[in-house]
């Protein structure tokens, strides 16, 4: 008997299997990836984040296989679980200044998560317990005039913290930008109160790439004794070796928690982050703890139980292999291709950049000081540059509750392998905003006037609207474009972006929502 065969006497014969072979599947999943937008090239500039390394890509693919099979529900049975997120831990405590505790809360630690948005849950879930066991009062006093805490933020916080308010029951009060997306302390003083559970401040904004004022905002929050979470999940892993910033983290007093995303600028697979505490305490606050049944006992530290440690892995294996000189040295090719950006795109006729950004996160929007006939609009020109192959996120435009309107823009995330296609890129920016030059932003008048007859839309500012049924918002779609060629996608995302931006937010979110059931419905 050979070893093949006695290894597969000992191991039995196993099921019957009747599917096409794995050869074929494979065959077939390479021709599902065929189509998808590339992950690597820096021709997608959202979603992916390609450090242009491909050693680290294998490196991190071979870690990922190396726990491919590991539970990382259970770091007492699987060891190596603890060891690597107890490093990481550490290298980013070192990354975002929290190796030494100035400011008298205990040490900074934290946990591993499954994303950013997982993070900001948690941010706001642990607040929100603290909230409630440092007022219980006030909570009592709130649940009886049927009012919530708050979750105060800027208006261009991520929309994670709207899904965590409506998760955690507290309300949303978010403070109003100035026109260039930019946000003020005072605005935030002005809200906050004994009801706050947390205050939020972004490193950067997504939307426009800015700095909210951190320092400034995390001194009124300890001031009034508040929590002040950053939100460094986009930034986390460029701003602290961008050139030119102010103290941002664990360097600021009053800051008690930030999160930050190693599969974003860490370069690690999806979905990996982290999540830091100023404090044990907070940080306990965090974890899910029960002996109240018959099996054995959980304690969660985050909202997953069973959970990957691929991931976890990857993430690991890259933080050593780069450090913080590697990182260092990825995010300078950020800041040239950032600054190059902004300084071309700035100059192409009838477009601006929107504010000031920070980081590698650029928006661009119409310049309205030219001539209507040539001003460039940014959904056009991302569907434009769609067609010369790079692609660049349509970001709707906003009204803020005091009534001041943010624009449409069109987002770039700029990252190490954006250098090499800069040449490219910033020709197909010009080449595409001059075919795209004077032609008015699309406007769904007739669409409109249709949801209107029906009652989606209101007939005047503040009037009554309904919100339509999965199949109602599926007619609408088609009214916009979607559903053509076998796709339920719309084939450009100009026209659906205005529509969206017209209809009252509950309609524009149930017709959203339906594209993307219709992606994945069989």
């Amino acid at each position: 008997m050979t070893a093949r065969e006695g290894a597969a006497g000992a191991q039995g014969t196993g099921p019957e299997l009747t599917g096409p072979s794995a050869s074929a599947i494979l065959a077939e999943l390479a021709d599902l990836r065929s189509r998808d937008a590339p992950t690597q090239g820096g021709r997608v500039l959202s979603y992916v984040y390609d450090s242009g390394v491909a050693e680290l890509d294998e490196l991190a693919r071979d870690a990922a296989e190396l726990t491919r099979p590991l539970n990382a529900l259970d770091p007492t049975t699987f060891p190596s679980i603890a060891v690597m997120e107890r490093e990481l831990i550490a290298f980013m405590r070192r990354a975002l200044h929290g190796s030494t505790s100035r400011f008298g809360a205990g040490p900074v630690v934290g946990s591993v998560t499954s994303g950013g948005t997982e993070s900001c849950l948690l941010a706001v879930k642990t607040a929100r317990d603290l909230w409630r066991a440092e007022h219980p009062e006030l909570a009592a006093k709130l649940a009886r005039a049927g009012k919530k805490p708050r979750l105060v933020t800027a208006a261009t916080v991520h929309a994670a913290f709207q899904k965590a308010a409506r998760m955690f029951d507290l309300e949303w009060d978010p403070v109003d930008c100035e026109p260039d997306g930019s946000v003020r302390a005072a605005g935030f003083e002005a809200k906050l109160g004994a009801d706050v559970a947390l205050v939020v401040v972004s490193a950067p904004a997504y939307p426009n790439g800015a700095i909210d004022p951190i320092a400034e905002v995390a001194g009124l929050a300890k001031a009034f004794e508040l929590s002040c979470h950053v939100d460094a999940c986009f930034g986390g892993l460029a701003l602290p070796w961008w050139p030119g910033l102010a103290p941002w983290d664990f360097r600021v007093p009053g800051v008690t928690s930030i999160s930050a995303d190693l599969h974003k600028f860490g370069y690690a697979p999806k979905g990996v982050s982290v999540l830091l505490h100023r404090g044990r305490r907070r940080h306990r606050a965090q974890f899910f703890a029960t002996t109240s049944w018959p099996g054995y006992p959980v304690v969660n530290p985050t909202l997953l139980g069973s959970k990957p440690a691929s991931p976890l892995a990857a993430a690991w294996a890259i933080t050593k292999r780069l450090g913080s000189d590697g990182y260092a040295a990825l995010t300078a090719s950020c800041v040239r291709s950032a600054e190059t950006i902004v300084r071309e795109a700035s100059i192409i006729r009838g477009l601006s950049v929107w504010g000031a950004p920070s980081g590698p996160s650029i928006a661009l929007m119409t310049d309205d000081s030219v001539p209507e006939d040539e001003r460039v609009d940014p959904h056009h020109l991302a569907d434009e540059l769609a067609t010369l192959g790079f692609r660049i996120q349509h970001q709707p435009g906003f009204t803020q509750r005091n009534g001041v309107r943010l624009p449409h823009t069109a987002h770039l995330t700029i990252t190490p392998v954006t250098e090499r296609t800069l040449p490219e890129l910033v020709a197909g920016l010009r080449t595409a905003a001059d075919s795209v030059r004077g032609r008015p932003r699309a406007t769904p008048r007739l669409e409109m006037l249709g949801l209107q007859a029906l009652g989606y839309a209101p007939k005047r500012e503040g009037g009554s609207y309904r919100v339509p049924s999965p199949d109602m918002a599926w007619r609408i779609l088609k009214i916009a474009g979607a559903g053509g060629s076998g796709s339920s996608l719309p084939g450009k995302l100009a026209p659906l972006m205005a529509l969206a931006e017209h209809l009252p937010a509950p309609v524009a979110e149930a017709i959203l929502t339906e594209l993307l059931a219709r992606v994945s419905e069989p």
